[in-house]
């Protein structure tokens, strides 16, 4: 791997290697090395910490597995867009400590656990720091190893991240919505730009402010809808569609965004789907 990698800095594998020892300590019936490397993850990987916002992020590229190349490289995309957001001297700063308590603690013996996805660890995690380095970065590395990383998102897991066996509290909505294999399967190709914004807004929507972003994203999609029908209906001269029509308008004015679910967006997406079609019809007459 190249020379740029340091696994001490290394979220994902470091994140293992605690895992792992808290694992061998339970095994050999050391309880306080293992309660000690616990308070280590409690303390450094708390929500509060750029460390956590970090390892969601790596977590999801990570432990994902997707249906097609094009879901992939939109996740990158948007993957690339939070790594930009992370705060670097703060996670620096945050990451400094972190080594430093495992120097202490538990001792450096910790990094020399053997990671097996050591070599696609190392390559997420170089992907998110030339991410975050931005024009400095090295192009041609970065070009390589998101093409890694596409491919790495196309491989099945063990245990594949979804809606149901998403349960970890580092887990980011990230992998729990636009990732998953549900959403991916139903939608497919056949997005229109609207429903990838959708799609996008709910994947980070569980972020400050983000809610009301959705939420507003959303209420913009049903008022455009809602023109749209109401346009058809005055242009409609078919008398089967007229009687349909003030019942789908009905419906439209009924839905709800105040809470935000798989099912809210689900029904969004083909809000989105036919108002595009109303459109494309009116454009064809």
């Amino acid at each position: 791997m190249n020379k740029s990698h340091n696994k001490k800095r290394n979220i994902g594998i470091i994140y293992e290697q605690l895992l792992r020892h808290i694992s061998d300590s339970l095994v050999r019936g050391d309880k306080p090395g293992a309660q000690r490397a616990l308070n280590i993850i409690e303390r450094r990987f708390n929500r509060q910490t750029e460390i956590y916002r970090e390892f969601r992020l790596f977590n999801a590229l990570a432990k994902t597995t997707v249906s097609d190349t094009p879901v992939a490289a939109a996740i990158l995309t948007e993957a690339k867009s939070a790594a930009r957001r992370l705060d670097t001297n703060k996670l620096d700063h945050e990451k400094s400590q972190l080594i430093r308590e495992i120097n202490y603690t538990i001792g450096q013996d910790l990094y020399s656990r053997r990671i097996p996805d050591y070599k696609d660890y190392a390559t997420i995690q170089t992907l998110i720091n030339d991410w975050r380095e931005g024009d400095g970065a090295d192009l041609a590395r970065m070009v390589q190893y998101e093409s890694k990383v596409v491919q790495h998102l196309l491989e099945k897991k063990d245990q594949p991240l979804t809606l149901e066996n998403q349960v970890k509290p580092e887990a980011d909505a990230l992998v729990v919505k636009i990732m998953t294999e549900k959403i991916n399967q139903k939608w497919s190709d056949k997005l229109n730009n609207e429903q990838r914004d959708i799609l996008k807004a709910y994947a980070f929507h569980t972020d400050e402010g983000s809610v009301e972003r959705l939420q507003e994203s959303l209420g913009r999609i049903k008022t455009d809808a809602l023109q749209v029908l109401r346009e058809f209906k005055r242009n409609n001269t078919n008398p089967v569609l007229a009687e349909k029509v003030d019942d789908v308008i009905r419906s439209v004015n009924e839905m709800s965004f105040d809470v935000v679910t798989d099912e809210t967006i689900s029904r969004f997406m083909t809000l989105s789907q036919m108002k595009s079609e109303l459109l494309a019809g009116g454009r064809d007459e």
